[in-house]
């Protein structure tokens, strides 16, 4: 597995720097975010000429660019906002090849109309789903154009808010595009240890054939995110699930600050070669 994190944890807006310290805390992959590049998160449009400046800092770096975040909410309540989140995974998946990765990650959404990482009542409804169903359909047939794959992640406080849900997403839309993206923090918000092992062997046995890449972050005891090792998950357990399905993809951490990453990735490091994994550097 490649260790990686969020480009985004580290302050700027030159990917030459951005990724740059991104090698320098210990990480050999990274998940882009046009905000790196001075741009907003979704784009109205990305340049060849910024495509090729990222391209060049990952190159420079050493950096491999795993992932390109495209996260809109997807069934908000205004539909208009759905067509607009739309247009502009367009100018994402076009440019996702030319910066050196080929999936793009989603949110699948909240009914709530003012952030997509806030849970709602109206998220279990009939409607919702058959919303994210037609959003997915457009998103996909992006995905077709531009040949590049979407992940999506279990999230409690989105529509798919779990490993059953997604998988239910995977056999009724039947696109071999969609991916999962795996965080097992995002599976519980407080739970027993022996509860929580249970989560995510589920969700590797339900998802594991279309895991693209790992997310590592952790839980406090009272159900806090926090950077990972610093909190209750079971990193042996989780990593151990994704060797024995032979997960070769990246693990991205997240939720941190850029002071915590080089201790992040020395303790993912440590992590990886007890659960017998190898690091890939390349």
């Amino acid at each position: 597995m490649r260790l990686g994190i969020f480009a985004k944890t580290f302050s700027g807006t030159d990917p030459h720097a951005v990724l740059a310290s991104v090698r320098e805390a210990g990480f050999s992959a990274a998940q882009y975010n046009m905000a790196c590049s001075g741009l907003p998160a979704m784009p109205d449009a990305v340049s060849p000429a910024e495509a090729e400046r990222v391209a060049r800092a990952a190159r420079a770096s050493g950096v491999g660019l795993v992932a390109l975040s495209g996260t809109y909410n997807m069934i908000h309540p205004d539909p208009a906002r759905r067509e607009e989140g739309h247009r502009r995974l367009e100018a994402l998946a076009a440019a996702a090849p030319a910066l050196g990765t080929r999936l793009v990650t989603l949110c699948t959404g909240t009914r709530d109309p003012d952030d997509q990482w806030r849970g709602h009542a109206d998220n279990g409804s009939p409607e919702a789903w058959r919303d994210l169903l037609r959003s997915m359909e457009t998103a996909l047939a992006i995905a077709e154009r531009h040949e590049i794959d979407l992940g999506i992640e279990p999230e409690l406080a989105n529509v798919v808010d779990g490993a059953a849900k997604a998988r239910r997403l995977i056999d009724e839309l039947g696109s071999p595009r969609l991916r999962i993206v795996l965080d097992p923090a995002n599976l519980f918000e407080i739970a027993s240890g022996e509860g929580q092992r249970r989560l995510v062997s589920e969700a590797v046995d339900l998802l594991g054939d279309r895991i693209a890449m790992g997310h590592a972050k952790d839980r406090a005891p009272d159900g806090a995110f926090v950077a990972a090792g610093k909190g209750v998950l079971d990193y042996p357990h989780y990593l151990r699930c994704l060797g024995a399905i032979g997960f070769r993809g990246a693990l991205v951490t997240h939720g941190l600050e850029a002071a915590e990453a080089p201790a992040v990735a020395r303790f993912l490091r440590a992590q990886l070669a007890d659960a017998g994994l190898v690091e890939q550097n390349a």
